[in-house]
This record gives C-alpha cells, structure tokens and sequence, in this order.
C-alpha cells in the first residue's frame, strides 16, 4: 500500500491557543505520560499518522508524553481494554469503537466528559460534533465518547466496468432494484462457468451486523432501541433486509457465495474482480492510492429510504486515573479534533472529519472540491443512524453476526436466524430490562 501522507499535520497554534487549549508550556499538574490504545483495523498506514499525531502533540505540550500501543483490530482492542482494566491497569485513554459505550460504562471503566471539562469553550467544543455521530456517544444525559475515526458505509463503484457494460459510468444505482439490474450486468462467466467478474460484493465478515445495518436501515428498521436494552432482530422488515442480502448470492448469482471477507473486499476491487462494493468510508484513500481505473463513491441505495449505521472509533478517558491524568488526556483530544486537525485527519484516512467546521476549513474545501467523492460520507449523515449498540454488546452483536452468516451459507433460512439470533440477545438482556 502506498504512503498516506502526514503533511498538514503539524499544525501551529495561532496565538498561542485554538478552542479549549491551554498555552504551550504546560503546568506541573500536566506533566504526565500517558498510555493510548489504538485500533489498527483498515488499510492504510495509519500508524504513522497516529506516531505523527502523538509528537506533534508532545511539543506544543513538552510536559506531556503519549505513548501509542497499537492493539490489532478493534475487536482486540476492547479485548485487551478489557483484559488490562481487570488487571488493574488499563491505558489513560483509548481509540475504542462507539458501540462499545454500554459496555465500558457497565464496566465502570471510563468517566462522563461532563465530568473533566468546566469551561464555557469546552462545553461547546462538547457541542461542535455532527449529531448523527452523537448517538452513539451519549447515554443517560452525558458524553461517554467524543468521535475522531468515524465513518458510514457507502457503495464505491468502477467506471470503466459500468462503461464496458453499457452502463453509465457517472450514474450509481441509487436503490436495491437499481443495484441488482446493474449487478446482473455486471456480472461475467468465463468459458467455463465460472464467475469471473462480480456485480457486487458486501462483506460479511468482520463487521458482518454493521454491513447489514446498511439494508434495514434502507429498509426502514432499526435493530434497537435507544437505552441499548432491546433488538428487533425478528422483525418482519429485518428479515425482508436479510432475504434480499442472501438472494444477491443464492438466486441472482450476482453476488460471491458464503462468507466474504471485510479485509480483502478492497483488493477484490482494485482487481477488478467485483464492480461494486460496500465498504468504509475509512477505506477512501485506500483505494484513491490503489485503484488503477476511476471510480465513484455513493451513498447506499435506498429501498423504502436511504440511509447508513455511522461507524467507527471515539476518545474514552479511563476512570482509573488521576485527575492531571484525564486533564491531559481530554487535552489531547481536543487538540486532535480542532477543525484544522479533524479535516487534515480526514483528507489522511477517508474517516469523516467530525465537526461542520472542519468541513468548513480551506484546506477541506479544496480537498473537496477535486475530490469531490470525500463529501459523500458527510453528505449521509442526515439519513444515518446510530451503530448496532447495547449492553453487553459483544454477545449481543455475536448472536445477530452468527444468524447472519448461518443465513447467507445457506445453513438457515433468514427468517430461522433472525428468530435464533433475537431468541439470544433476549436472554443476554433481560437483567437490564428490569
């Protein structure tokens, strides 16, 4: 994979001082080393824009050294949060998903930023994020997590194939029918059979409940409530959502069979082995450094509505620290989310920079306005909705991934696995129904 650049990235302090952030030289309260968990889970050297994130950050802040531990996926991730919490030494903050809320909240793991910040310009920096990624950030009144790597899922597309189909190669599907007749287009058999070109691929490992979120949230359904003590998994339009996924494969043949893998999708598409394909918004420059053809980025399709889950990492403060401790630790996560930052993070990853201002820098507007496939994440976020979030809700998540993979082997038909999978997220939930 090709070099992400970090330019940009080395930001200097106009007056000495952006939104919330104190002078550069530190007081004896902050001198502190702080340990920082970190997902690496998309293409890309993100690691390197991190490494360049946490020195830019010790030198405007000498008295203040951040140590990145890079813990593999993000399911590792809250593993090891996990495992080092119980141990009695967890980081002092850490990149962890949004959906993880409940559970680091059950855990009594982390603090409300309520809690850490007092000013008036921190109240509103509190403020400043868009709303769809608030609701998996806030629960009970108070902000758990603040959005740095989020995303939402969108359809990308090769041109040239659309063009050797006698598709329009500037026109996306923009619903489920759409899709399947460009699918059936798409779709090539060589001499013997075999497929050799796909229509469309949707990953189903990984993070298959967050790609499924894509169809019943265009089906108009959502897969739980707000508290994060209830699914719907069995619900009739969660089923219909699921059907069409399997019937992509199983009847329409337009689809690769089985369980397809979230990490090679990417590289299936850079071959030219598939047209279409739903993936991150985090993999855009991923495949803006990758793809040799021209490409095209969409929002999802629409069947009753459009729509997406937001996705992705927030800033979580860990609770077994000291007060200078967490004050550092917000302070970086302010000074990584200043407009200037948060754009320069987005043009860097593909992930959505997280606050209208950062869309409103120059630097983003000129990003956008030759890239103009960078916008189209932000531009869903008015039909998104919330990521799949409850407590307890690796188990919960686990039980709807399991039905959805028994679904599309074949193993059960949709119906039987939603039924199984809501069967056993109401057992794990009960006690918080109570």
């Amino acid at each position: 994979m090709s070099f992400i650049s970090v330019r940009g990235l080395k930001l200097a302090l106009a007056g000495g001082a952006l939104l919330g952030m104190a002078s550069t030289q530190p007081s004896a309260a902050l001198a502190q080393n702080l340990s920082f968990y970190y997902p690496v889970a998309v293409g890309g050297p993100i690691t390197k824009l991190i490494d360049a994130l946490a020195s830019d950050f010790e030198k405007e802040n000498p008295g203040i050294k951040i140590k990145p531990v890079y813990t593999g996926s993000y399911q590792d991730t809250i593993a090891k949060t996990l495992t080092a919490l119980r141990g009695g030494e967890p980081p002092h903050f850490a990149v962890i998903l949004s959906t993880d809320m409940y559970t680091l909240i059950d855990e009594e793991a982390i603090v409300a930023y309520e809690d850490m910040v007092k000013t008036d310009a921190d109240k509103a920096w509190l403020k400043s994020f868009f709303p769809g990624f608030m609701e998996n950030s806030q629960t009970g009144g108070k902000t758990w997590g603040i959005p740095f790597q989020r995303s939402t899922v969108v359809l990308y597309w090769n041109k040239e194939l659309f063009k050797e189909a006698g598709l329009n190669p500037d026109k996306p599907p923009a619903t489920w029918a759409e899709m399947l007749d460009y699918a059936k287009k798409l779709t090539k058999k060589g001499s013997t059979g075999n497929v050799t070109q796909w229509g469309v691929q949707v990953p189903s490992s990984g993070f298959p409940y967050w790609l499924f979120q894509g169809f019943t949230t265009e089906n108009d359904v959502r897969l739980m409530n707000a508290a994060g003590t209830e699914t719907y998994y069995d619900k009739p339009a969660v089923i219909e959502a699921l059907q069409f996924w399997v019937d992509l494969s199983r009847k329409h043949q337009v689809h690769p069979p089985g369980i397809v893998e979230w990490g090679t999708t990417p590289k299936d598409f850079f071959e030219k082995k598939i047209a279409m394909m739903w993936t991150t918004t985090g993999n855009l420059t991923n495949v803006r450094a990758n793809a040799k053809f021209d490409f095209g980025v969409a929002m999802l399709p629409a069947n009753k509505r459009r729509g997406s889950p937001t996705g992705g990492g927030n800033f979580y403060v860990f609770k077994k620290s000291s007060p200078a401790e967490r004050e550092a630790a917000v302070k970086f996560a302010k000074w990584a989310t200043q407009p200037e930052r948060a754009a320069q993070w987005g043009i860097d990853t593909g992930y959505v920079a997280v606050t209208a201002a950062a869309w409103d820098t120059p630097k983003m507007k000129a990003y956008v306005a030759g890239f103009p496939a960078a916008a189209v994440a932000r531009d869903q976020l008015p039909h998104a909705v919330a990521e799949l979030s409850t407590h307890e809700n690796q188990r919960v998540t686990r039980a709807l991934d399991d039905g959805l993979q028994a679904a599309l082997t074949g193993t059960k038909t949709p119906e039987q696995a939603m039924t199984d999978a809501q069967r056993e997220a109401e057992r794990i939930l009960k006690p918080y129904r109570r």
